[in-house]
């Protein structure tokens, strides 16, 4: 029957029913609350391995006291997932280093917590499957992928100059996804990113639609980065190398 939650804690449940700690009611409540339990654990793991994060991170222990220009508030408000329920997107953008990364595998980590499917990506990568897809014809069964997630996480957004097919690719991509979630990280401004497509009028329709549903959230501050770095047991505290 599939019932491997019960079966795990049958034991131990029969040895309270005995000990007069169950009822037969609670007995049976509490053997279907330990499958619920094993359920909800599997699918939660199964939503994490396909999410295919860089890092597994959250944001109760991204550290915000890293630079007073951070908007902790704004980020912290963004971990309650209203943007999510209304289908809105969220931009973080910023100088390298900043935590932009991590803010936005977080936030996925609090949507599989709350049941969404999300999935995680450099947007290089997504760019080059799409690609690979024109070459062998499986362009369309690559989008419906990248549209199927709750939430879809395009990291590194505008690095650099797109060609036609690029521009093409993205301005399908966020269309096919109008109403589910995007969060994009970036380290230019939503304003410099029209620069980068060869075509105005793409990146005028596409942008738009993109900018004008997403909350934006500008990271500045030093880089978040050295924070995170292991530090050296044997190095003196005037040791330059841990400066």
């Amino acid at each position: 029957m599939r019932l491997s939650g019960m079966l795990e804690t049958l034991d131990a449940r029969l040895a309270q029913a005995h000990g007069g700690e169950l009822g037969h009611l609670d007995f049976l409540q509490v053997l279907c609350k330990d499958e619920i339990t094993r359920r909800e654990t599997v699918a939660f793991q199964r939503r994490l391995v396909r999410a295919k994060f860089e890092q597994q991170v959250t944001l109760e222990e991204f550290d915000f006291t890293a630079s007073s220009k951070l908007p902790a508030a704004q980020i912290r408000g963004l971990g309650a997932l209203r943007w999510l329920h209304a289908g809105e997107s969220v931009i973080l953008f910023g100088p390298v280093g900043v935590g932009k990364t991590h803010v936005a595998q977080a936030l996925g980590h609090l949507a599989v917590r709350q049941g969404a499917h999300v999935r995680f990506a450099k947007t290089s990568r997504i760019l080059a499957d799409l690609a690979g897809g024109h070459a062998d014809r499986t362009w369309e069964k690559r989008i419906r992928e990248l549209v199927r997630p709750d939430v879809l996480i395009l990291d590194d957004f505008a690095m650099r100059q797109l060609n036609a097919t690029q521009a093409d690719d993205l301005y399908e991509l966020v269309s096919e996804r109008q109403g589910r979630s995007l969060i994009i990280t970036s380290n230019r401004a939503p304003s410099d990113w029209y620069p980068l497509f060869p075509n105005p009028v793409v990146a005028e329709s596409l942008l738009d639609r993109l900018i004008n549903t997403s909350h934006q959230v500008i990271m500045n501050g030093p880089s978040y980065r050295p924070n995170k770095r292991p530090k050296n047991p044997t190095s003196k505290p005037d040791d330059p190398k841990i400066k």
